[in-house]
């Protein structure tokens, strides 16, 4: 017990004559910071006057000079310089043949030559088949009328029956040239033709 109030003693001297020791350090340094004179900058201050007068006027650049309204003339050929005795090209007139004959009847002329596509509509996918992701094709058979336009059209084979309602429907507004004979449209039987379905990727 009386260790400890012993080392505690010491300890607080030490203390307190540390603190003496640093306070008359400070009071010394000090009085010399005070003493001693600083040197000052010195700064120079220049006044303007603000320019209370500014140019408000807008500037406008220089239009650029507008281009000649019209071009100039060339100039005129010399006619004197050109050789009377150069060599002349004689260009014979071509010769055309013509036909007046023609031929159909009442003085038509009807080109002959059989029958020819116009128009092909593309059919309307069924939806049943479209949901199913199903695909295929549709064998027709049709009569191209002397107006080119299809009838009677007859189902040979299809890959399924959701197909052919469509199939009909698209056949039936095809557009042909009809078949002409002697000047003379006439009708075209037993026209086949294939109608596929394809799901476009």
């Amino acid at each position: 017990m009386l260790g400890r109030y012993a080392f505690s003693v010491v300890v607080g001297v030490i203390v307190t004559v540390a603190l003496l020791f640093v306070m008359q350090l400070l009071i010394k340094t000090g009085k010399g910071a005070l003493t001693t004179p600083r040197e000052r900058a010195k700064l120079e201050f220049v006044r303007v006057r603000r320019n209370e007068q500014l140019n408000t006027e807008d500037y406008t650049p220089e239009k650029p000079p507008k281009p000649p309204e019209t071009p100039p003339e060339t100039p005129p050929q010399d006619m004197d310089q050109i050789d009377p005795n150069a060599p002349t090209i004689n260009v014979a007139a071509p010769t055309v043949q013509t036909d007046t004959n023609i031929g159909g009847p009442s003085g038509m002329n009807i080109a002959e030559g059989d029958y020819l596509p116009i128009v092909r509509v593309a059919p309307v996918y069924p939806a049943r088949a479209l949901s199913r992701g199903l695909e295929g094709y549709v064998d027709l058979s049709f009569t191209v009328t002397a107006t080119g336009t299809v009838k009677d059209p007859v189902i040979l084979y299809s890959t399924s029956s959701l197909f052919e309602r469509a199939a009909l429907r698209a056949v039936l507004k095809f557009k042909y040239k009809p078949r002409v004979v002697d000047g003379v449209p006439v009708e075209v039987p037993n026209v086949k033709t294939r109608i596929s379905f394809q799901i476009e990727d």
